[in-house]
């Protein structure tokens, strides 16, 4: 029978080892995938270091992928062997639950697929995936600079367009990271005034090169009063990982302005009356479903947008995953697995 390949987390904890499964043979409303490309995401550690409900072991992680449909299951519709498909976060959802019939399938009541985490993501040759969490992916795309926009891209594009801010607006991209340097791009080619905020200037010419039109050195400045000297955000996307860095740059939100909180930082402490006086918000933002996943493939394609990746092969997933924890990697690392 044929095989596959896959970089399996035996256990909770458990170092990434290589194992030789056979294909697996798709199901009901299930596509089989030959990944290409899969990204390797911070929230990789929930299913390697067991901190998320719903995982059992051993799991194959990963959840930016991208590869070409092989094999359909039974009652697949819509789309053939040999489709380019990408699929992120999103897992898939039943369609006829209350919140999916009104638009809100990403909280589906039936189940929640979370791809790597609840099921068998992309660090392997092929994986299985429900059709519902599909998304078309243009053919003139480059698999490894766009794997990462099933997550990293999906997350703050979708975070961009649902923040209230319109074109000609301040908008302040907190952290110039894995998400951030995304979220410049989109920002800058969405037409927002783009400002990035990060500790130092090391940062600085390269936001500038990626569209941003003002910096702000988050060491050097508090960046509350430095955004509020630029007339206040319309829109703060918090991509970093520091409860403290979100809560002093949170009194930077201009009227009736949102933070978009997308970075996992736990508890946050924001002053409520600052909140009332200005009439503005904080809100987290889920990353998307499937239909979001397109429309961040086709505006980065429309836009020349890129994702900045150290790339490692499949079986070198433990240093990949590695080098992606400790913080160093500039700016997303990224499985190149059957290109």
């Amino acid at each position: 029978m044929p095989k596959m390949r896959a970089m399996i987390v035996p256990e909770s904890g458990g170092k990434f080892r290589m194992e030789e499964r056979d294909l697996p043979t798709p199901g009901r409303q299930e596509v089989r995938i030959q990944v290409h490309a899969c990204g390797v995401c911070h929230s990789d550690s929930l299913t390697v270091e067991g901190h998320m409900l719903g995982v059992s072991y051993p799991r194959i992680p990963g959840h930016e992928v991208i590869g070409v449909i092989d094999a359909l299951g039974p009652d697949v519709e819509g789309w053939k062997v040999g489709a380019r498909v990408g699929v992120g976060w999103f897992g898939g959802s039943c369609g006829f639950c209350g919140r999916c019939r009104r638009g809100d399938a990403f909280a589906c009541e039936t189940f929640q697929s979370v791809t790597g985490v609840t099921r068998d993501g992309g660090y392997a040759t092929h994986m299985l995936a429900l059709t519902t969490a599909l998304a078309h992916v243009p053919e003139t795309l480059d698999v490894v600079e766009s794997a990462p926009l099933l997550c990293a891209g999906i997350t703050t594009f979708n975070a961009l367009r649902n923040s209230g801010a319109k074109p000609g607006d301040l908008v302040a991209i907190h952290g110039v990271g894995g998400l951030g340097h995304l979220g410049v791009q989109f920002a800058a080619r969405q037409g927002f005034r783009t400002v990035a905020v990060n500790r130092g200037r090391d940062k600085e010419s390269l936001a500038r090169s990626l569209g941003a039109h003002d910096y702000i050195d988050s060491d050097a400045n508090d960046p509350a009063k430095a955004l509020q000297a630029m007339g206040g955000a319309k829109a703060i996307i918090a991509t970093v990982t520091s409860a403290e860095a979100m809560q002093a740059i949170s009194g930077g939100i201009g009227v009736n302005g949102t933070m978009m909180v997308i970075g996992a930082v736990g508890t946050l402490t924001i002053n409520s009356l600052d909140l009332l006086l200005k009439r503005a918000s904080v809100r987290g933002w889920y990353a998307g479903t499937a239909a979001d996943s397109e429309d961040t493939l086709l505006f980065s394609q429309l836009n020349g947008i890129a994702s900045m990746n150290e790339i490692f092969p499949l079986d070198q997933a433990q240093a990949a995953y590695d080098r992606m924890m400790s913080g160093k990697s500039r700016f997303r690392v990224v499985l190149k697995i059957g290109v």
